[in-house]
């Protein structure tokens, strides 16, 4: 299972491990599953989350898939999820994880007018991090089959398509800064941005996150290790760059107000360096940005996927396109540059979370 994104980074867990199965066409199906539940509201993955064994596998009504998984994401913001920050109200112990592939080994009877057992399908739902997972038919997507590319485009893909085509304005010649760029949904607003003929600036950790971006199409990788982003845009780009895709926050954020041209666009679709705080949050220069915004008439926006749903279908279907016909790549990673190696079944879903964030972006702007 892999996740990786909403907000830059992912990692994808595999699921085909251990607890194998005969579940397909009259074969049995467990009574009992592993899953990953939230039993305590914190931002602290391990503290907020419990594995736990021997769970009722549970049934699906008549408009319902239940769905193996063989591969679900650790994204960014699945701490916000444990940490009860998209809704205030919830109560544990609740599912963890909302984003999976797998195969579909039963399903209801009005779900089956679209989908059949075996149909190798990708969602985005509650409940992800579990072996078995109850998926409504009418938000599960069928896939060609069980990869863990079509898990990056469920958040990370979507997230940076929908974003830029309703927000960016984007067209020929303009300047577009992603920060985070090698990241789970960085790496979708490069490719997209380039196939809108733009020039494409980048921020990333690495000389090798710098090579795979030139490889996808990045005009400018800015390593902030080795290079100080604001001396960069500030000198190769005096006039400013027109749109800013950002996911880190803090200081980065405060970098890409000031690098805005005039009537320039900061689309802020996370904070990733701010979600490990017990606010959730980095703090920004907030009390200078309406006179920065005035001076430039810039704006900033936010976007929030789950505010963008009746778009969700239609782009995880033009991606799939672009996908299939060789137009986009899908960077996965499963661990295997890992101290401990390649993240398989529940229980790598922790170590997943620490790499993700290890290696993630509290980045050092320079």
């Amino acid at each position: 299972m892999q996740r990786l994104a909403l907000a830059g980074t992912r990692a994808i867990v595999d699921m085909s491990y251990a607890r194998h199965f005969l579940d397909f066409q009259g074969s049995a199906i467990p009574s009992e599953m592993q899953k990953l539940v939230v039993t305590r509201l914190s931002p602290n993955f391990r503290e907020a989350v419990t594995l736990r064994r021997d769970c009722p596998v549970p049934l699906p009504g008549d408009g319902d898939l239940l769905v193996r998984n063989r591969f679900v994401g650790v994204n960014a913001s699945d701490i916000n999820y444990s940490a009860g920050r998209y809704d205030p109200s919830v109560k544990t112990p609740f599912d963890a994880g909302f984003e999976g592939v797998g195969e579909v080994v039963a399903l209801g009877l009005s779900a089956s007018a679209a989908f059949m057992v075996g149909q190798a399908v990708a969602y985005m739902a509650p409940g992800s991090f579990a072996e078995y997972t109850v998926v409504p038919a009418r938000v599960a997507i069928p896939v060609p089959g069980l990869k863990p590319e079509y898990l990056t485009l469920l958040v990370s893909g979507t997230t940076a398509y929908i974003s830029l085509k309703e927000l960016g304005g984007l067209s020929e010649g303009k300047k577009v800064l992603v920060t985070a760029a090698a990241g789970g949904t960085g790496q979708f607003a490069v490719q997209l941005a380039k196939k809108a003929k733009c020039h494409v600036i980048g921020t990333c950790s690495s000389a090798e996150k710098s090579a795979f971006l030139k490889s996808v199409g990045c005009d400018r990788p800015i390593n902030y290790n080795t290079e100080h982003v604001s001396t960069v845009l500030r000198q190769e780009y005096p006039q400013g760059v027109d749109v800013v895709y950002e996911s880190v926050g803090g200081a980065m954020f405060d970098l890409a107000v000031d690098a805005l041209a005039t009537r320039g666009r900061l689309i802020v679709i996370g904070f990733v360096s701010g979600y490990q705080t017990p606010t959730g949050l980095s703090p920004v220069k907030a009390g200078t940005l309406p006179a920065k915004l005035l001076k430039k008439s810039a704006s900033v926006q936010g976007f929030f996927l789950n505010h963008y749903l009746p778009e969700f279908r239609g782009a995880m279907d033009h991606l799939l396109k672009m996908y299939a016909g060789g137009e986009l790549v899908c960077e996965v990673d499963t661990g295997g540059l890992s101290a401990e190696g390649r993240f398989t079944g529940l229980e790598s879903v922790f170590r997943a979370v620490d790499y993700m964030y290890m290696r993630k972006t509290l980045e050092n702007c320079r």
